[in-house]
């Protein structure tokens, strides 16, 4: 059988677009590699706790549309993400926020804290920040940026913030008020019974092969479809031929623990650059759980390499340029769309995800 699209990975992405082309009446034939759907928002049950497989995934977004159209698939809990994080023995909330600088500070006033973080950045003279630490303090001031951006941002980036270029942060979120919701968005929350049996609707009517290679794939059926869409890694696609695009991957190390609460949130983040990991999440918060046991996750980030999952690309300036080549390569491609987070080599909120998609799907 020939399909009118090839849709390579069953992620949000190549499943939202699929849903689209099979309303409109399309045959899909939808492959990935692993060995179950819903990429990265794929979540596996243990004892009863859904566990995020791949990273703690909060959908939030400012847009109507979207929102209405995950809530055709799934119904979502009050879930607001407030993560913590731990510097040493002291613990503050997150975003920075007035409850933050109280901790820091033992202030209470909004002017108070305005006062500190602006007496800390003026006594740095920076007036034209040369990387991301004199961005960084020429935002948030020293004790911001020490205790809570420092360590956690190299971890994140395995670089030193004093080899990173200061446009990876253009803004530093510093609320002053009381308000510990991480999100500015007006909906937010997690599907009620996991993100899988979203996936699993949008995917209904198209074919679905799982543990299957593209290029095997290709080559065995070389007239499978007469379009393809192509969620991948795009120098994956081309054959690296320009060279290989950087990526940071992570490595989680989970385990399920013989009590009821470990750390009382979801999201906890250790900032000290000494502590490996760069946050614990404790599955069963985000659907208030109350199971005798808990499963936590140890987050650990890596540099990519071949044979490891990436799942954010390193928007510098060199691969951004890098990634133009590939992306005029691209534009050449007369029968293949690019998409997603590696198609695309961009980060994307889930919500944009969808969106992307559904945009894609109507241009065809």
């Amino acid at each position: 059988m020939k399909y009118d699209y090839l849709i390579v990975g069953a992620g949000l992405y190549g499943a939202v677009f699929a849903h689209e082309m099979i309303k409109r009446g399309k045959s899909c034939l939808v492959i990935d590699k692993r060995d179950h759907i819903a990429g990265n928002v794929y979540c596996r049950e243990q004892s009863g706790i859904r566990v995020h497989q791949y990273g703690a995934h909060i959908f939030h977004t400012s847009d109507r549309k979207i929102w209405d159209y995950v809530n055709q698939f799934a119904d979502f809990n009050q879930y607001i993400n407030s993560p913590v994080a731990v510097y040493h023995d002291e613990l503050y909330n997150l975003p920075f926020n007035m409850n933050t600088f109280s901790r820091l500070w033992g202030i209470r006033t909004p002017e108070e804290a305005r006062n500190k973080i602006q007496e800390q950045v003026a006594s740095l003279h920076i007036e034209q920040p040369k990387n991301l630490e004199e961005q960084a303090l020429s935002l948030v001031g020293t004790d911001v940026y020490t205790k809570l951006v420092k360590g956690y941002t190299e971890k994140q980036w395995g670089r030193d913030c004093t080899a990173l270029p200061a446009f990876i942060i253009k803004r530093l979120p510093v609320r002053f008020t009381y308000d510990n919701n991480y999100f500015n968005d007006r909906y937010q929350g997690i599907p009620i019974g996991g993100y899988n049996q979203i996936v699993e609707k949008l995917l209904e009517g198209a074919a679905v092969q799982l543990n299957t290679d593209y290029v095997e794939l290709r080559r065995e059926q070389t007239e499978i479809a007469e379009r393809t869409l192509f969620t991948g890694m795009i120098d994956a696609f081309f054959d690296y031929k320009f060279g290989p695009l950087a990526y940071r991957s992570v490595r989680f190390e989970t385990e399920e623990l013989p009590m009821e609460n470990y750390q009382g949130n979801a999201v906890v983040n250790y900032t000290a650059r000494e502590v490996p990991y760069t946050r614990i999440i404790e599955h069963k918060h985000f659907e208030f759980g109350r199971q005798p046991t808990t499963i936590i996750s140890r987050e650990y980030p890596l540099e990519w390499s071949p044979g490891v999952e990436p799942y954010y690309p390193v928007n510098d300036e060199a691969n951004t340029a890098l990634y133009e080549k590939y992306r005029k390569l691209a534009a050449q491609e007369t029968n293949v769309i690019f998409g997603g987070r590696l198609g695309h080599y961009r980060y994307y909120d889930m919500d944009k995800v969808i969106a992307t998609a559904l945009e894609a799907a109507k241009a065809e």
